[in-house]
Parts: structure tokens; sequence; C-alpha cells
């Protein structure tokens, strides 16, 4: 793209690189999944939203300590609602016909990702809005509503405060429990438009201060700004989806390149560039699956699997 024609956002240089060796988890708001998909295409070893998507600071750090503090869930902790089993800690992708079913999707999806979170070397969770949903019954903050009425629930807006508190503690005991661990916070560009086109501003400079906030006051701590570059740099509507409320894959390609070029090595990128181009090898749907040509290409393809894994040995568990 020709930089003449927008502004490019200036990134500083990253505290720390990202390598294959690494292990990455990614935690919030739809934009984490995004990047977590490019990250799982290139072979990255990366465990993403183990909640299901996350849009609040306080529901991200309420599903970390419940990980810390390896808090499982049981009966208790979920419900009916429609004929399908919810739990207001985890998105719709958990729920199910029978609480035992629920309850058997979210139990094995803790376990592995408690015991990924004690060795994880980066961890990535992005902000999408400073609303919130607090369940009027139980008093809690609710990281999904599952559509039930609307009077369930009090909504309100936290504050900087709120927020920088909450990390505060929660960034103390990830430092206790993994004392090398490196966090980056992003502020999702999708925008939260049903909140009404203040709110969202309101909300996003909200998320945006309290990061800033969080970097001061921890070393470990950094912020890309993946915000940044969708509403300046791709700043077109060319840029975003049908629903003009979330990034395009143009976009969000753009994005993963500019994650990219600050948190990878030279090295890192020529084995992602390597990795990228497999996936798509191993996503082609052939109009002939039985033809000489299609046993050919799968021939191909076994050929660069073993390639990487001579080359990279540290990629022979994940290809």
């Amino acid at each position: 793209m020709n930089n003449f024609f927008f502004t490019s956002v200036e990134i500083p240089p990253a505290k720390e690189q990202i390598s294959y060796q690494h292990k990455l988890m990614l935690l919030g708001s739809c934009f984490s999944e995004n990047i977590g998909m490019k990250l799982k295409e290139a072979f990255f070893q990366v465990d993403v939203n183990p909640f299901g998507v996350l849009y609040n600071p306080l529901s991200i750090s309420t599903s970390l300590n419940r990980l810390i503090e390896n808090k499982g869930f049981s009966l208790s902790d979920i419900f009916e609602y429609q004929s399908l089993w919810h739990s207001f800690f985890h998105s719709s992708l958990f729920s199910d016909v029978s609480p035992e079913k629920t309850l058997y999707k979210i139990k094995t999806r803790f376990d592995a990702s408690r015991s990924f979170l004690k060795n994880t070397d980066f961890l990535l969770l992005t902000f999408g809005t400073a609303w919130i949903y607090e369940n009027r019954e139980t008093k809690t903050v609710v990281s999904n509503c599952h559509k039930l009425p609307s009077q369930n629930f009090n909504r309100r807006i936290l504050s900087i405060k709120e927020i920088v508190d909450h990390y505060t503690l929660l960034i103390d005991q990830l430092q206790h429990l993994n004392p090398s661990l490196h966090i980056i916070f992003t502020v999702s560009p999708i925008r939260h438009w049903k909140d009404g086109a203040h709110e969202n501003n309101l909300s996003k400079s909200i998320l945006l201060l309290s990061v800033e906030e969080l970097q001061r006051k921890f070393d470990n701590v950094d912020y890309f700004p993946a915000y940044e570059i969708q509403l300046d740099e791709l700043r077109d509507y060319r840029f975003y989806a049908p629903d003009m409320q979330h990034p395009s894959d143009t976009a969000i390609n753009y994005i993963w390149e500019k994650f990219s070029d600050t948190y990878f090595s030279e090295q890192t990128k020529q084995i992602k560039q390597r990795t990228e181009h497999l996936t798509s090898l191993l996503n082609h749907r052939p109009l002939h699956p039985d033809s000489p040509q299609y046993r050919l290409f799968q021939t191909q393809i076994e050929n660069e699997k073993e390639a990487l894994r001579s080359e990279y040995p540290f990629l022979k568990d994940r290809i």
C-alpha cells in the first residue's frame, strides 16, 4: 500500500520478540480471534479465547483469575434458558442441550488452558468495550447475556481506576505464577455501534487510557496499536466488512503484517512465510480428488511438511 495516501502509525520496537519457541495465549474480543487464527495458520504454539470471545476488561480479568486460582466450574455456575444450558462466564460456543455436555466443554477447555497459562511466554489481551452488564441477582459482571431479558442486568461503563486497579492485582498474580510472562494489550478496532457513536468513542478512550496507565506501572506490559492502524491508516470504509463495524479481511491481513513486523525477527518471518504457504496448500479443495494431478499435489504437501520438520525440528509436533 502506497503510504503517500495515508498517515502511517509509527510503532516503537517491541520490548521482546516472539519466536516459534514461545507459547502465546490470547483473550478478548473478536480481534483476538482474528490474530489468533493467523498465529494458528502459521503453526505457532497458541491458545485462543478458552472462554470464548470476551468483550470487556473485567470479564477477561475474571477468566484469568479463575485459571490462576484453578477455580473450575460446576452445576451451580450454569443455567437453562430456551432449551440450552449456558454459563455467564462463557460464550454460546460452550452452550449445549444438557448440563453434562456444557460442563464437559467448559472443563476440557479450562484444564488445558490452565496448564498452558503456566508456561505461556506472551499473553495478548484485547479490550473491546468498557461497557459492562452486571447480573442483578448475583451482582457479578457477565461475559455473555445469552439473550436473556435486558431487565436481568444493569448496564454501566467502567472507570479507568476500576480497570487499572483490577489489572494491577491481576498482573501481580500473573508475575508470581510466571515471572517471565510478557503482556501485550490491544484495543479492538471493532466499533460497538449499538452503544451509540459517542458512547463507543468514550468507551475506547477509557480503554486506551487504562492501558497507558498499566504500561507506566509495569515493565512487562506493551501495547500494539491495532485500533490506531484501523482508524488512521485504514480509515476508508473499503477496509470494513459489510456490517461497517468489523475490519475486512484485507484490513485484518494488513494489521497482521504490522504485528509481524513489530514482534517477529527476520528468521521468524521467514518461517512464517513458509508455514503460511503450507496452510494455503492444506486448505486447497480439489475438484477431482481421485485424479493423478491431485495425488501429485498431495505428495508436494508431504514433501513441504518434511522439509519444514527437517529444517526446524521444533515444528515436528505441530505439522
